[in-house]
């Protein structure tokens, strides 16, 4: 089992920044890929970011130039830094691990909510 501890969420104005951390209960060497999605009130759960284990990371269009995904392996600790938020990021924000081992299972983290203000 793997658990997944996330922080960092909070309410920030238009163009301010934040960032989440996701700390894991198991090395990131454990997963094959590491990442961050989100889910508005109506709206379906949706990608984020991610990075493979290789350190390959994939981002949503909507979010390409403003939010980075980083890890680290001595922390086994996933982060997004969110810059130039806007309202329509406003979300529960989930992590999520993919492990590499056995069935290959995904686990969440419990989210945590990030609110931009106009």
């Amino acid at each position: 089992q793997v658990q997944l501890v996330e922080s960092g969420g909070g309410l920030v104005q238009a163009g301010g920044s934040l960032r989440l951390s996701c700390a894991a209960s198991r090395s990131t060497f454990s997963f094959r890929s590491m990442g961050w999605y989100r889910q508005a009130p109506g709206k379906q759960r949706e990608l984020v970011a991610t990075v493979s284990k290789s350190g390959t990371t994939n981002y949503a269009d909507s979010v390409k130039g403003r939010f980075g995904i980083t890890r680290s392996i001595a922390k086994n600790t996933v982060y997004l830094q969110m810059n130039s938020l806007k309202p329509e990021d406003t979300a529960v924000y989930y992590c999520n691990v993919g492990a590499d081992w056995g069935p290959k299972l995904d686990y969440w983290g419990q989210g945590t909510q990030v609110t931009v203000s106009s």
